[in-house]
């Protein structure tokens, strides 16, 4: 009987150990550790998240939802708007904008829209870790869908960065599910720069806004200097490993689904999860608007904390009544301005003097964090994870100093026979390192 009770109370108290572990557990804990963000690299979040808000809207000169701070999108500037009825469950309604002011070309994709079949379709399509992509694995429905925009944009992009000269940033952006399909074009593009014109890296960026898990850890770290992931406290849908498919299979019973969660995930060692090549996580670097905090009631003054974390990158479900809410794209954009307000007011009081962070040395700084991310990637034997030897992290190609105009000839030659075909470019992505794809499952099949 007393070896029973013993048991008994040691169940008791690990369980209660447990419950109170997962119940004080906060969105700020996640980032506790990460230096803050400046005014300037985080300043194109706010008005990028504005542009992706404009794919919701109807009437885009008379907005339902009128923007909060001093950035107001042009209606003159939108080159082209496509709608579902356009797309045909391809891929979700997009907006093309040039945003000639900060010199930027903007692909801005919507998120789910739990009334379209289509966009179900495109969540459930996932052959998760049947088919290595670029050396990592990713979500093959957002892939997918990426590869479709890509055939149908690709031609009227590459027009609008060569007339308009090599100033210009390409930027993808995208709320949710438009955020994974954002971030996946980016990889796609950066790897056939010629196909955009000639494009340096250092000129494309995608913003993922409340983003899907999507990709593979070592693709993740790889990205960060080009993808920017925003994520707003809570938000539930970065910390969830469980498949997109999954979710939305139990949207009905999601606080359920995320207890379910939390407990099987408590059980997963942080090692196993880390080698599993098959696990997806949130693209690139992370921002993380914090506005609460543990038990003090109300919102604060949001803060924005940034880092490229390998090891805890939003692993964590968080039980709050906020998790679900702090999705929200008008939410996001909202709190967005108020940070980068709040940053720039904070910089212009203590800079009486130069700042002491010079706008290149955060370049540089931004540069080291990302070798370093990929450094502890490799020594946590992350799968396939590589520190690329042949070009510094960073660097803005030789081809920024070529003439834009001036078409590669393999381009030229594509764009007169009737433009590109980006499935049969993907399929060199899709073929790369086919021969450690072979080996890690025999190595998985081994271990089952």
């Amino acid at each position: 009987m007393s070896v029973a009770c013993g048991a008994e109370c040691v169940l008791c108290l690990g369980c209660s150990r447990w419950a109170w572990k997962r119940c004080t557990y906060v969105g700020s804990d996640d980032s506790v550790t990460w230096p803050p963000a400046t005014p300037d690299e985080f300043e194109p979040v706010p008005r990028i998240c504005r542009v992706i808000l404009a794919v919701y809207e109807e009437d885009l000169r008379n907005p339902k939802f009128p923007p909060s701070g001093g950035y107001r999108l042009n209606p003159d500037w939108v080159v082209k708007r496509v709608t579902y009825e356009e797309t045909q469950g391809h891929a979700p309604p997009y907006l093309i904008y040039i945003d000639h002011e900060h010199h930027e070309i903007i692909l801005a994709i919507r998120g789910l829209n739990l009334a379209k079949e289509s966009d179900y379709k495109v969540l459930l399509d996932n052959k998760i870790g049947m088919q290595m992509f670029d050396g990592g694995y990713v979500h093959h429905g957002l892939l997918k869908s990426a590869i479709w925009l890509l055939n149908k944009e690709s031609e009227t992009l590459k027009q609008l960065w060569i007339d308009n000269g090599s100033s210009y940033k390409m930027i993808f952006a995208g709320h949710s599910l438009g955020s994974g399909v954002a971030a996946l074009l980016a990889i796609v593009v950066v790897n056939h720069r010629d196909r955009l014109g000639g494009i340096p890296r250092n000129l494309v960026r995608a913003y993922a806004i409340a983003p899907a898990r999507c990709m593979s850890l070592n693709l993740a770290v790889k990205y960060a200097d080009i993808i920017y992931s925003v994520v707003l406290q809570d938000d539930f849908l970065p910390r969830t490993a469980t498949p997109l498919q999954d979710i939305f299979k139990s949207l009905f019973c999601l606080p359920c689904l995320l207890f379910a969660v939390c407990v099987r995930d408590t059980f997963i060692p942080e090692g196993r999860k880390l080698r599993d090549p098959r696990r997806l996580y949130a693209p690139g670097r992370m921002y993380h608007i914090v506005e609460r905090k543990f038990c003090r009631c109300g919102r604060f003054p949001p803060e924005v904390k940034t880092a490229i974390p390998v090891d805890e990158r939003f692993e964590h479900i968080v039980l709050s009544a906020s998790a679900t809410s702090d999705h929200a794209i008008i939410w996001i954009e909202r709190e967005t301005e108020k940070a980068l307000q709040r940053m720039k007011e904070s910089s212009g009081k203590t800079m009486t003097t130069a700042p002491k962070a010079q706008k290149l040395e955060r370049l540089k700084t931004l540069e080291i964090e990302h070798k370093d991310a990929l450094e502890r990637a490799v020594s946590l034997n992350v799968p396939h994870a590589v520190v690329p030897e042949e070009q510094p992290i960073g660097d803005s190609d030789s081809v920024a100093s070529q003439d834009p105009r001036k078409e590669p000839s393999e381009s030229r030659s594509k764009s007169s026979s009737g433009g590109t075909n980006w499935d049969e470019v993907v399929e060199k992505l899709f073929n790369r390192n086919e021969s450690e794809e072979l080996k890690l499952r025999k190595d998985i099949s081994a271990s089952n």
